[in-house]
């Protein structure tokens, strides 16, 4: 293509202007900066992920944990009222075995202080709470007298106390008497452990009743 000038003058070059050096060196800081900054906050940024990422993984194990622990109280839980259940019977077991081995206790202490006496022996044999009502017959009434001592040196009883001796007539041919009496077992009802009394003055029997024989 052809240029005309039409006015006949030359044409003014274009001067290049200069860019001052301050400016340069602002818009370089400026550009090292946005820089530093984006790195910063890529770092900032990752560390933060990381830490939550650790943050959440700790909170799902925590709930896993926790769940497991719910579980183990409801284990604990239940074994707590099987125990409690165990423990009720157990001690229902072994009130039956004491009462049991108490009646067996007693009655061999009766037993055996019958057997330490002469020419007597027991009809009736009856435990009401912690008293026992006896009704036997004796050949005499020192042998009445000897059987209230041997049962308190039994240490199995205490408060005994005769209701009644007489003489009957069920063998006209032999002198028997019949009595009747109360005893209240000891508290601690453990002859065994029990020190033997000294031998008590026996109670002075009761007179016996006149005879209704013609």
């Amino acid at each position: 293509m052809i240029r005309i000038n039409l006015l006949g003058q030359n044409r003014p070059k274009a001067t290049k202007q200069t860019v001052p050096l301050e400016a340069t060196m602002q818009i370089i800081f400026l550009a090292v900066a946005l820089g530093l900054a984006a790195i910063v906050l890529s770092v900032t940024y990752f560390q933060q992920k990381r830490e939550l990422d650790q943050t959440n993984a700790r909170i799902a194990a925590l709930r896993a944990e926790k769940q497991s622990l719910q579980q183990v109280k409801q284990d604990v839980d239940r074994f707590e009222s099987q125990k409690a259940i165990l423990e009720q019977r157990i001690n229902v077991i072994e009130t039956l075995q004491k009462n049991r081995t108490g009646g067996q206790e007693l009655l061999e202490t009766v037993a055996n202080t019958v057997v330490r006496v002469d020419a007597l022996w027991l009809t009736s044999l009856e435990r009401k709470g912690d008293n026992l009502d006896i009704a036997g017959e004796a050949g005499s009434i020192n042998a009445v007298a000897n059987f209230i001592t041997q049962l308190r040196r039994s240490g199995y009883f205490d408060k005994i106390e005769i209701k009644e001796a007489k003489e009957d007539d069920v063998v006209k041919s032999v002198q028997t008497y019949n009595f009747t009496m109360t005893a209240a077992i000891s508290q601690s009802s453990n002859p065994e452990a029990q020190p033997q009394a000294k031998p008590a003055a026996a109670t002075p029997p009761p007179q016996p009743a006149a005879k209704g024989r013609s």
